[in-house]
């Protein structure tokens, strides 16, 4: 485990000398501990300090980067169990199977491409590719990955147990690096030699951890440390115990043998249980899931669980503060106003859109706080509605003065008119969906 601000601070020299740039050596410990701050910053601490500070600062889980150099992927170098503990980091790589001796491979490449979809602001996709050497035949997989890389520059993971195919394949990927799936008991000693040729991730596949320990004890023995695990699981039961016995025996018993990504390749074919075990699979540490299909809607599913899980649990999602365009208002269009919470913002502009009402959106800077949450603290006042109305220049582009403000904080009327002489302000919907009705009857009322 990472070492806590007093642990490091228990290993400081003390003096208080202010060289590292923080007023004291607690307050550089602290910054050290949350990783704002290098131990090399201290001249006074000792090598010995310094060795022990940098190996407890090296990530459990190995990091793996692989993909196109101008588009690459980060997976590993996670740190809790449980992302209220600090977060997760590297958001889990969604991949489509495809195989080599499918006949429609540019197609499936486009079902990956059409994927993206945004949602609070991010774009979301399936990731890569999972290019399964069903034929056995290196050719024939060289084609296949021929095929891919003229479609699209998109991450690309070998699906092989064949060393001669991964040696004809590998040198057509020169500018993209591919993980290599898989080394097992037969292969291990040659796709070694090839990963480390090639420099490329290599995935160690067994049935069950101490299966799958026993190849990568050999791999690291070889010199190797780009690699990523799969035990093989055949249930969501054995999903959920590998996998938490492997985080929980990395992060807290520091086990190298299991310290790295792990790779869950789903087996279900049937669409329902495949999204059922690839959620089990994100919410439970796994690195890498593929899948055997992308309907839109076990994407909108899994891109969202995906999402939420990955956010950061402290800080809230926001939008920047800002008078937005909702298609062209002009001089007589409605002006909305609410916080920049990003789901707040994404829903509201979403049923304006719906309305088809061109409207001025005012997003006011509420730390990402929700309406009635932004109103309870104290950022969502009267008082800072009115400031922020004032200096966003809204009043130079508009030929009315009318406000329309969350149902939700209609007992700040009076009070906002108060602050904004000359403006009248319209009580709108407590809830977004509400908004398309409400905007079409005030548009008529002004007819």
């Amino acid at each position: 485990m990472a070492l806590t601000g007093i642990e490091i601070f228990k290993l400081l020299p003390k003096t208080n000398c202010k060289k590292c740039g923080f007023p004291t050596c607690l307050a550089f410990a602290m910054k050290v501990a949350q990783s704002q701050a290098e131990i090399e910053q201290c001249p006074e601490a000792s090598e010995e300090v310094k060795a022990k500070l940098k190996e407890a600062a090296t990530p459990p889980i190995r990091g793996i980067i692989f993909g196109p150099k101008n588009n690459f992927i980060k997976i590993g170098e996670e740190q809790c169990l449980y992302r209220h503990e600090k977060k997760f980091f590297h958001p889990t790589v969604l991949a489509l199977r495809i195989k080599d001796t499918d006949e429609n491979i540019e197609e499936q490449v486009n079902k990956i491409l059409d994927s993206q979809i945004e949602r609070v602001g991010e774009f979301l996709k399936i990731d890569a590719v999972f290019l399964e050497n069903e034929s056995n035949n290196p050719q024939k997989f060289k084609e296949a990955v021929e095929k891919i890389i003229k479609k699209a520059e998109i991450p690309i993971i070998f699906g092989t147990f064949n060393p001669e195919s991964v040696e004809q394949s590998l040198p057509l990927l020169s500018n993209n690096r591919p993980i290599l799936y898989g080394a097992n008991e037969k292969n291990v000693n040659q796709m070694t030699s090839l990963a480390k040729k090639y420099n490329v991730p290599l995935t160690v596949t067994a049935y069950g951890i101490q299966n799958v320990i026993s190849i990568v004890e050999r791999i690291q023995n070889l010199g190797f440390e780009d690699i990523l695990i799969d035990t093989q699981p055949n249930s969501a039961r054995e999903l959920l115990i590998d996998n938490t016995l492997i985080r929980r025996a990395s992060l807290k018993k520091r086990v190298k043998a299991v310290g790295y990504p792990i790779f869950t390749f789903i087996k279900e074919k049937e669409s329902f249980y495949e999204t059922v075990l690839a959620s089990v699979a994100i919410l439970k540490y796994s690195s890498i899931v593929v899948l055997n299909e992308i309907p839109k809607w076990k994407n909108l599913i899994l891109f969202t669980l995906r999402q939420n899980i990955y956010s950061d649990p402290q800080v809230p999602m926001q939008v920047k503060e800002d008078i937005y365009k909702v298609g062209e208002p002009d001089e007589n269009s409605p002006l909305i106003v609410t916080t920049n919470f990003a789901l707040t913002y994404f829903l509201v502009k979403g049923e304006i859109e719906n309305s088809k009402v061109p409207t001025w959106l005012a997003i006011m800077d509420c730390d990402g706080l929700s309406v009635l949450t932004a109103w309870a603290a104290g950022k969502f006042s009267a008082s800072k509605i009115a400031q922020f109305i004032k200096e966003s220049g809204i009043e130079q582009k508009l030929a009315h003065r009318e406000l329309i403000i969350p149902g939700y904080v209609a007992m700040l009327k009076s009070a906002i008119e108060d602050k904004l002489p000359g403006w009248k302000v319209i009580i709108g919907t407590k809830e977004a969906s509400a908004i398309p009705a409400f905007l079409k009857n005030y548009v008529r009322s002004k007819v």
